[in-house]
This record gives structure tokens, sequence and C-alpha cells, in this order.
């Protein structure tokens, strides 16, 4: 993974994580200026199928500062690019189980190519969260103390 643009930090408290895919973006060119400076949010976003693909919906990337009236709209949906193998596997498995698809971070590879890294999901209910929490901060404890003893 290159330039990380943005992450979706809330997506693993929230939800269980399955299975991980990379797509690329569609985007326009007063877009991609935007995200090479860092400006995209992709909390409340989602991946979504419509008639002719999948899209994301939902991720707000800012207007350019020095783009002109033919500058993006910022909370457009914006179609994902994957082989159609792999779009018809996950369209199976959100209908067979019922999961969502979920971006967990946006960023331009190697290559400088803009990237989203989507996670298949199913959500977690209080207890899962509580549970998830209560293993994180025994994990940070733990780690505290093997730093201690050495």
């Amino acid at each position: 993974m290159g330039q990380t643009v943005a992450k979706n930090r809330k997506a693993r408290y929230n939800y269980f994580i399955e299975e991980e895919f990379e797509a690329g973006l569609m985007l326009q060119g007063t877009e991609v200026k935007s995200l090479r400076a860092g400006r995209a949010n992709i909390q409340e976003s989602y991946a979504n199928f419509e008639n002719d693909g999948l899209y994301l919906v939902n991720a707000h990337i800012s207007e350019y500062g020095h783009g002109n009236r033919n500058n993006h709209e910022p909370m457009r949906p914006r179609k994902l690019l994957m082989h159609k193998k792999q779009i018809n596997k996950i369209a199976s498995l959100i209908q067979k189980a019922g999961k969502t698809l979920i971006p967990l971070s946006l960023y331009f590879n190697d290559r400088g190519i803009a990237k989203v890294q989507l996670g298949l999901a199913s959500g977690k209910k209080q207890h899962d969260k509580r549970a998830t929490e209560k293993e994180r901060d025994w994990n940070r404890e733990k780690q505290r103390l093997l730093k201690d003893n050495q």
C-alpha cells in the first residue's frame, strides 16, 4: 500500500470483517487532486450494487480549492472497478448472507492509482463491541507488562 488518504477507523469496531477486497475508483480530475491533498472522508460510506455495477455511496471527497465551475460534486456515487468474477462473488455473498460491503481505507498504490480497500462485513451487537474493547485493553496491558519486565 502506498499513500493512505482516508481510513475508516470505526469499521473494525462496528463490524466483523470477514473478507477484504481491493477495488479501483472511477474519479474525475479534480477528485484526484483533492485526494492527493488528503481531503476525503469514508466514515459513513458503503458500497452498493446498482444496475450497471458496484458504487461507493456516501464517500465525501471535498471540492478542489483551485477548481473552476467544472469542480466535482463532493458526495456523488463513484463507480468501483473490479473484475466481473469478483463482483459476482461479492453479490452472491451479500444476497445469500445479508452482509454489507464497507470501505476500510482509501489510498494510492505504488503506481499512483487511487484504490479502495473494501471489507465484507456483518454488524456487531453491543456485547460484541464490549468484548472487542475488553480484548484490546487486555492486549495493551499485556504489552505494557512485557515492556516493564524487560
